[in-house]
């Protein structure tokens, strides 16, 4: 196998204007060369992204013919093989109302998930039939319309969900009656990342909703959220606001209403700060279609709470206040305040509480009879069983849920009208997402739901930790797949080999085990794929969140480049075989990565990226972040961002690596204008040239950040699997 770079036979690089504009921010001189791609309707902009599309497709050419029909990596092989590994589907956890269950599922040959009903056969006693409530390509046979959220009522008559439409997320609200299909309400528009808690009877309901745009100053009216009760089939300009006036424009809303529709709890987070606001209000105590009485549950505290009222009438609170790694509380709904609070599970010294869920003998036996928790241990999901008086672990193996590896679990479900059962979904590396059941009177577990479609059979895969130490000596912990004959008996590699190297590191997000068609298909064809776990996710708590984000945010790249080092050092791979790929805040990652060593990678994918850091408030979302990156309008938060931002890291003369943009025009999260100025930005200052490490846009229209068809899915894929294999060697090595 050789990793000498292959020639592409491309042309020069498209000519892109380079401005003088420079700025004084604070006292900061600060060059924005190509601030003029910013805007994507001028001419000039317009004229250059399409030239950037021409240069790309002379790549596409070159790859397709370089690489051997029969590869792997082949457009054809590679398209085929990433619908096998895709094509079991996907099924969730169920949501049950009485005897009806809900579920979202996607057979394997489906562009999108569809929401299924499940309920008892009239025409057949003891049997059960199944309906399609919602399919995406039934609304729009394009395939843009995208499921953004469903939620059935508290009886099960109705089904509230959202669509979006294009990739921008700008969910659109409706409701189905049930048991015909027919719509009953909406559209109500502006309705993104909304909740939706349903009164009893199905009614009316609580929902969040931004305010009308004439009502907003033009760069405002992507905020301004409200809690508005609605009730079905009225005009939403009548619908009640019930919360949100006067608090910070950024707010996200959380809203649920108890089982009994006693209790309305709402929460409130500005932007994307880890610290939650909480209210309740008893619903008994307002007349019906006024604004109820919201009491402080916890208001101030730099933690997120999350809160809801059981069964057994308790609210129960699951926080890191006092807790880095969460703790589970209770206390009575009438004395909701922090000093009422008693801990019920305390912080574990080494692992993330992660969800609760409480089992009892349904029906009117609405008294608790285990408690499960799901933790998190160095990424790694556990599941333990607790009384829930006290909250002690049930000894010897009743204490612990047994599970099929080292995996991750997710949504631990319950029913509402109650019982000894628990379902949750379990994922890792080489198995596809399927949903097991708890049952807590006989302490067993049991497979009820795998994926619809075929399982692909995979070759003998690996999977292993690495520890890696950063600069400042923290431990920093790393999934290595790889094929197990590509290994040693003792798992150490036999040969270097064509690596790629994922992380993200941010928005406590955690990189658990999970079922990757993309790391199978790359470790099939003969690479290795390193997932790092990076300071700024959630892997080992809220400090450890805390440890990667404002003035830390170097902690994550530093943390980044010590696993690259490690792949190196152990005999993984070598620098010219090495690929970094990152998407979002990953996009920075590994935008930061490359400025900052791009002696280390031979290629870098950097999809949707953030890579403006001065301006990024500007734009999308942006504004929503400051609490995760910094404010670059306070001066010294601006010198963190300047420090790392990657776009005024470049540096004339440099031979930067091989590097594939991957944007999106619907995208109304990150801005397509950063990989656009970076891009410019490095295709004037590389050194390197274009026909050994072209740097490329790959521009996409009708999508956004977010959900797509599978069949776009595998088509990105693709390009991004050979862009990496023709860069360090592996689409084309024998």
């Amino acid at each position: 196998m050789t990793a000498d770079p292959v020639p592409t036979g491309l042309p020069a690089y498209p000519d892109a204007r380079r401005s003088d504009l420079v700025e004084d921010l604070h006292g900061r001189a600060v060059a924005d060369p190509y601030r003029w791609l910013e805007d994507p309707d001028s001419e000039e902009t317009a004229a250059w992204s399409a030239a950037q599309d021409a240069l790309y497709a002379a790549y596409r050419g070159g790859v397709t013919a370089r690489v051997p029909a029969d590869h792997p990596l082949a457009s054809e092989r590679l398209t085929a093989r990433l619908g096998e590994l895709l094509g079991a589907g996907f099924v969730g956890a169920p949501a049950w109302r009485g005897q009806r269950r809900f579920t979202a599922r996607r057979a394997g040959d489906h562009e999108h998930a569809v929401v299924v009903v499940t309920e008892p056969d009239p025409a057949v006693p003891g049997a059960e039939r199944e309906r399609v409530l919602v399919d995406p390509v039934a609304i729009d046979p394009a395939g843009t319309t995208t499921l953004d959220a469903w939620q059935p009522s508290k009886e099960g008559d109705l089904l509230a969900y959202q669509v979006s439409h294009g990739g921008t997320e700008e969910s659109v609200l409706h409701v189905l009656d049930v048991a015909t299909g027919e719509p009953v309400d909406g559209p109500v528009d502006r309705a993104r990342y909304s909740p939706v808690a349903w009164e009893p009877g199905g009614r009316a309901f609580y929902y969040v909703r931004r305010l009308a745009p004439e009502l907003l100053p033009e760069d405002e009216r992507q905020y301004h959220r409200r809690v508005w009760r609605r009730v079905v089939g009225t005009d939403p300009a009548t619908d009640l606001e019930v919360f949100g006036a006067g608090l910070d424009m950024t707010n996200y809303y959380g809203v649920s209403v108890s089982r009994d529709g006693r209790w309305l709890i709402v929460s409130a987070s500005a932007g994307t700060a880890p610290r939650t606001d909480v209210w309740i209000a008893d619903l008994e105590a307002s007349e019906p279609g006024t604004v109820p009485e919201l009491r402080e549950v916890a208001v101030g505290y730099d933690a997120e709470v999350g809160a809801w009222v059981g069964r057994d009438g308790r609210l129960y609170l699951h926080t890191t206040l006092d807790a880095d790694r969460g703790r589970l509380a209770v206390a009575d709904p009438r004395e909701p305040g922090v000093p009422h609070w008693r801990t019920l599970l305390a912080e574990h010294p080494e692992a993330v509480l992660e969800d609760v869920a409480l089992t009892d003998g349904g029906g009117d036996d609405t008294g608790p009879l285990r408690l499960v928790a799901a933790w998190r241990r160095h990424a790694v999901s556990e599941l333990t069983v607790h009384d829930p008086a006290t909250g002690e672990q049930l000894p010897g193996p009743a204490g612990e849920v047994a599970l099929p590896g080292l995996g991750s679990v997710g949504g631990l479900v319950t029913r509402p009208d109650g019982g000894p059962d628990v379902w949750f979904t379990y994922t890792d590396h080489t198995t596809v997402t399927e949903v097991h059941r708890y049952d807590a009177a006989a302490g067993t577990t049991s497979l009820w739901a795998a994926p619809p479609g075929a399982v692909a059979d995979l070759p003998d895969v690996r999977v292993q930790r690495v520890v890696a130490t950063s600069a400042d000596g923290t431990p920093v912990r790393a999934f290595v797949v790889a094929r197990a004959d590509a290994l040693d008996p003792d798992g150490r590699p036999l040969a270097p080999a064509p690596t790629v190297l994922y992380g993200y590191g941010g928005f406590q997000i955690s990189l658990d085990p999970a079922f990757s068609a993309t790391t199978l298909a790359w470790v099939e064809a003969g690479g290795v794929y390193v997932v790092a776990n990076l300071r700024g996710g959630g892997e080992k708590g809220e400090a450890w969140h805390r440890a990667g984000r404002r003035g830390s945010k170097q902690h994550v790249f530093d943390d980044f480049h010590a696993v690259a080092r490690l792949l190196v050092d152990d005999g993984w791979t070598t620098t010219d075989r090495l690929a970094c790929w990152g998407g979002s805040n990953g996009g920075l990652l590994v935008g930061a990565a490359l400025t900052q060593h791009p002696e280390t990678f031979a290629a870098v994918v950097c999809s949707a990226p953030l890579l403006d850091m001065v301006r990024y408030q500007r734009f999308g979302l942006g504004v929503t972040w400051t609490d995760e990156y910094g404010d670059a309008d306070t001066p010294a938060e601006l010198d963190w961002l300047l420090s790392y931002s990657p776009y005024h890291r470049v540096v004339d003369g440099t031979a930067y690596p091989a590097t594939l943009f991957t944007v999106f025009d619907g995208d109304t999260r990150v801005d397509p204008l950063h990989a656009r100025k970076l891009a410019a930005a490095l295709q004037a200052a590389t050194s390197a040239p274009v026909d050994e490490a072209p740097v490329l846009v790959r521009r996409e229209r009708g999508v956004g950040h977010g959900g797509r068809a599978l069949s776009r899915t595998i088509a990105l894929t693709v390009e991004q699997l050979q862009f990496v294999g023709d860069r360090t060697g592996l689409a084309t090595a024998r």
